[in-house]
């Protein structure tokens, strides 16, 4: 057994097609055919029309309590597949655009993590994010909304969304507000476009850790530059193949950039829309990386060791690792 901890899941993205399925029947919603395959998976073929399919899915959380059962559903799912610490990356845009306020969103989720905790032991905490093309005026106010509603497990704040609609400088000032409340920032890039997306995020905003990232590989001084300034990598390689970022695993950064000495974690991203888990994850560079199980549980210690949790929460989960 390896233990496992996942700091890139997007918590409306981790809703299965059978959860979205229960959500809208308990609000009376008809989901079109179109969002699933005949294998019941989610339907979609290029990057923006997941996107679009992902929006789909996630009209169907309207309340607390659909928050609340998909974020428990969720760490259950991690916990069975023996992961103890997991970071939700929350979209208070999605809620908004399901009808609900800020405040109530984050009450189901927080009630979710706190059920799951109790139920299973597994942490939990959430990064807020913003979509980056809904632009940085909707930024901004995801950021004011975040910092004007403090919750301990509310640790960071990031952003998603299409990698390519406006540039990180943009949101300069929606990081700021949240960095200087004392969140630490994470933000996509280095995923559906090339290098000078991760330079462009360095150089404008205040994170410590880059979504994706895989594509730094592509720049030797980007490389460089990844190890100097301690930036972690949050890579998705089951993500990475099914939006073709790379043909397949062989070809992938994850070995190159851990070889050159950058801090790669392992993460499920979207889990049902790439039919993965945090579990498939750990067994794919199992199989595909030749990674050992001390090599494994190391990842799992750099996804601890740089996660957003408080210092009292990341020492007794180490603790958890050194007593396997």
């Amino acid at each position: 057994m390896v233990l496992k901890a996942e700091i890139h899941s997007h918590l409306e993205g981790t809703a299965s097609p059978a959860l979205v399925r229960k959500l809208a029947d308990r609000h009376g919603m008809t989901l079109p055919d179109s969002l699933f395959t005949n294998k019941d998976s989610f339907r979609w073929t290029t990057f923006l029309e997941f996107l679009k399919a992902y929006d789909m899915a996630s009209a169907v959380i309207r309340t607390p309590e659909d928050y609340r059962d998909v974020t428990y559903d969720y760490l259950k799912r991690c916990a069975e597949e023996d992961a103890i610490y997991v970071e939700v990356m929350s979209s208070p845009d999605h809620a908004a655009m399901a009808g609900m306020a800020y405040q109530d969103h984050l009450d189901g989720i927080v009630q979710g993590i706190t059920d799951a905790t109790n139920d299973f032991g597994i942490e939990g905490r959430i990064i807020v994010t913003c979509v980056r093309h809904l632009g940085p005026d909707q930024a901004e106010k995801v950021a004011l909304q975040t910092v004007a509603a403090p919750h301990p497990l509310v640790v960071g704040f990031g952003m998603g969304g299409d990698e390519n609609a406006h540039h990180p400088s943009d949101f300069a000032w929606a990081f700021n507000i949240a960095h200087e409340a004392g969140l630490l920032c994470n933000v996509h890039a280095g995923e559906m476009a090339g290098p000078e997306s991760v330079i462009a995020a360095l150089d404008h905003l205040p994170v410590k850790r880059i979504g994706h990232g895989v594509r730094s590989i592509e720049d030797p001084d980007l490389v460089k530059r990844l190890i100097e300034e301690d930036i972690t990598l949050e890579v998705c390689p089951g993500s990475n193949i099914a939006l073709g970022v790379f043909p397949d695993f062989n070809n992938h950064s994850f070995l190159k950039l851990r070889k050159a000495g950058v801090k790669v974690t392992l993460n499920s991203d979207d889990a049902p829309y790439f039919e993965t888990s945090i579990g498939r994850e750990y067994l794919i560079a199992r199989e595909h990386f030749g990674l050992s199980d001390d090599e494994l549980l190391n990842l799992t210690r750099t996804s601890i060791e740089n996660s957003f949790a408080d210092q009292k929460t990341k020492l007794k989960l180490l603790a958890r690792l050194q007593s396997t």
